[in-house]
This record gives structure tokens, sequence and C-alpha cells, in this order.
């Protein structure tokens, strides 16, 4: 009988990954969006309506994680072998604007979830989206031991979520896992986040629609990894005889400007003519350095990233650019001076 697995927040980056990945192993599907006034499913999309397709089960749901009566109604309906909770308010800048609406579906969301597992009396596995966020001012490199100084409400609320998991796996035998991910892109990633918002303007730069590209701190230090790849490591989590928590990180150290540099060189271009600073991209507290030791994922899980963030930056560019070449040859595109 083919497992069944449940995905918050399906339609983001991760979420259509690990749906693909789910659904080639043969399990049924179900995702839950937020219902809002337009679609956002175009992540999904091709494997949702594939006619080539028709043994993949994909069904969705409209079910949010502010309510805990539909999250309990929903998995005593589905009686999920497998959790992955990947909903989240996931941009860090963004939760400086909104930190109460992000500490109530990034941190409460994921206690709403927890509670209606147990409430349910589903016999259920849970993977918690945590994130290198938590660490914030600890100095790297982090791994599972390195104590958490989160720098942003994001990341706080990323901390409450780590911890919940942890405490439902101790008090109540919850089979709950925290999959600690450094950053990983792909060209799924949402266009504010600034790795996407870089290739999208190289492409666009490329074909003279665009004159500029302006960004906050390019000495951050980041560990980049390719999201098709982390999703796997999440769903190897679960396929443990015991919960435990994981780092899952490249371990390489790339600083903005060194991601720049490899996005612009993949279509031979100079990113120093391009790129101008904008103060209102800057946080109000930087990390300044994330960087991952993913040993026992490595060890325990068999799992170690394979791409690298300048070979991370051209598969982006490359995308973006087929795009860009699609949009043109459908309708106009603005340009922007």
């Amino acid at each position: 009988m083919p497992k069944t697995a449940v995905i918050t927040g399906i339609t983001g980056q991760d979420g259509s990954y690990l749906a693909e990945l789910l659904l080639s192993k043969g399990y049924e599907v179900h995702g839950l969006m937020r219902r809002s006034s337009s679609f956002n499913t175009e992540r999904i999309d091709h494997i949702y309506q594939d006619p080539h397709t028709p043994d993949r089960k994909l069904l969705l749901h409209h079910v949010d994680l502010s309510d805990g009566v539909a999250l309990v109604n929903l998995l005593r309906d589905v009686q999920p072998d497998e959790v992955y909770n990947l909903g989240a308010q996931s941009h860090v800048r963004v939760s400086f604007d909104a930190p109460l609406y992000t500490g109530d579906v990034t941190g409460l969301g994921a206690v709403r979830l927890l509670e209606a597992i147990r409430a349910s009396g589903v016999q259920t596995r849970l993977y918690q989206a945590s994130s290198s966020e938590m660490f914030g001012a600890t100095p790297p490199p982090q791994n599972e031991a390195t104590p958490f100084h989160p720098r942003s409400p994001y990341g706080c609320a990323k901390v409450m979520a780590y911890w919940s998991t942890v405490n439902y796996r101790e008090a109540y035998g919850l089979f709950g896992v925290n999959g600690i991910l450094f950053n990983h892109e792909s060209p799924r990633r949402g266009e504010t986040f600034v790795t996407r918002k870089i290739t999208r303007a190289v492409a666009r730069i490329q074909a003279g629609l665009q004159e500029h590209l302006y960004l906050g701190n390019l000495d951050a230090v980041r560990d980049w990894g390719y999201a098709p790849e982390y999703v796997e490591a999440m769903w190897r989590m679960l396929q443990r005889d015991e919960p435990d928590d994981y780092v899952v990180a490249t371990g390489v150290a790339a600083t903005v400007r060194d991601f720049l540099q490899a996005a612009f060189e993949a279509v031979g271009l100079d990113w120093e003519r391009s790129v101008r600073f904008d103060p209102k991209y800057e946080r109000p507290s930087e990390v300044d350095a994330l960087i991952g030791d993913a040993s026992k994922a490595k060890s325990l899980l068999d799992w170690s990233a394979k791409v690298q963030f300048d070979e991370l930056a051209r598969i982006m560019v490359e995308s973006d650019i087929r795009q860009l070449e699609d949009e043109l040859s459908g309708h106009r595109v603005r340009v922007d001076r």
C-alpha cells in the first residue's frame, strides 16, 4: 500500500521539489495551501495537471497553519504516514516589518500542527523545517550542538518551532525531526530573495531590459546549496528508526559578492558595472556568517551536497534566461532603467 504524506507550504520552492520527490516514490501527496484571491500554484502546476502521470496522486487542500481545528480534521481524514511542515513566512528581511505575523505563522503555526497531531491521535512522522538563521550571531561552523542566537523575528520564530518539536518528541513520544537547512536555492526561488533577484537581473541586464541591480550587504557569508538535493535529506530523516535533528549544508562559504560574481560571469558580464548599493535592503541586525557542518547527515543519512554555489548560480542564470526568452516571445516585457 502506498504511503501518504502531507506537505504544508507545498506551493513554495521546497514544497514543490518535495512533492515531485514523494510522487516519484509512489506516495499519495496532500498539499496544504493558504486561501488567497490569486492563484499561487505555478511551481506545482506541471505535476498537478500532467496528463501523462495519472497514477501520481496530488491533492490540494485549503488549510491554514493558523487554523488548528482544520489541521486536526485534515489529519484525521488523511491519516498520513509522514507530515512535512514547510509552511512559513520565510523572508528574513520582511520578518522585521511583520514580526507578529511571522511569529504566528512560522512559530505558533508549528505548535498548532504539533498539537493537531497529538490531539488527532494520528500515528505519523513529522519533519519540521528549521533554519540556519537560528544560529544568527553564533560563529561558524555551525552544527547540531551549536547554541542558537537568532538575529531576526524569523530566526526567533524558527527557534520556537525547533524546541517545540523537541518538546513534543520528549513529552509525547512524537516522531518529530528538525532539519536545520542552510540557504538552499533553485530556479523556483522567490524573486525577492537575494540569489534569485541577482540571477533574474543578470538575464534582464544581458537582454538590455535592465540597467542596474540594487542590493544591500555584499559581505554577508552564506552556505548556499541546491534545493532539489536538500528535499532528499528531508525524506531520509523520516526513514530512520529513531527521530533526531540534522544540519543540512554544503560546508562551503561564499559571500553575496561571490555569488554575484559567479552569476554575472555565467554570461560574461562584470557585476561591478551594474550593481548599486541601497541601504533599504540592509537588516536592522545582520547575520555575518552561516557555514554548516553536515557531518552527521553524511554519516547517518548518507547524504552530502553535490552542487556548490558557483554551479548553482549558473543553473539559476540559465533558467532565468530561458524564462525571459519565453516571456519576450509571448508579450512585451517591462524595461527597467
